[in-house]
């Protein structure tokens, strides 16, 4: 998708409700950051019937004279975020979409890629991908949080149990 986030959201949109249809199930509520956010955005959300948790970036006071279809879905978009449950829904998209990505780009390196070729990149990006998710696994199933808890406590624990 090429683009900056308010163009390519539509696509988005549209690919994850073909996706939740077949699974038979139905989003309700679209939470994203402040590079979604524009008058369009909200109003398209609105239309498709969902309701909108997206950051607003500081504009300032904001003048409704020539887009009034937008007030609306902005002013209910605002005080979604500004209440728990809008907060909460944006935390959990921070820790659990923004972190994956910084682990990605950072520690796993893929703010640089040194391999030719689209193809190339995108079986980096798969693969790179696809050990993050396993990890996130390994330590669900093992019970362990972080990876550097393996390090101390876990060791500690297996050490004491005679491995």
């Amino acid at each position: 998708m090429d683009g900056g986030d308010t163009a390519s959201i539509e696509e988005t949109l549209d690919v994850t409700t073909e996706h939740l249809d077949a699974m038979e199930l139905c989003a309700e509520e679209v939470v994203a950051d402040k590079g979604y956010h524009s008058n369009a955005v909200l109003v398209s959300v609105k239309e498709r019937g969902l309701r909108s948790s997206i950051s607003e970036p500081n504009r300032g006071r904001r003048k409704w004279s020539k887009n009034r279809e937008a007030q609306q879905p902005t002013y209910a978009n605002r005080r979604r975020i500004k209440g728990a449950r809008g907060k909460s829904l944006l935390r959990q998209r921070g820790e659990k979409v923004e972190r994956a990505f910084a682990h990605l780009l950072e520690t796993g390196g893929l703010r640089r890629v040194h391999v030719r070729g689209q193809i190339e990149i995108l079986k980096r990006i798969v693969l790179q991908g696809a050990a993050l998710n396993l990890g996130i696994l390994v330590r669900q199933i093992f019970g362990v949080g972080k990876p550097r808890v393996l390090q101390g406590e876990r060791s500690v624990q297996l050490a004491l149990a005679g491995w």
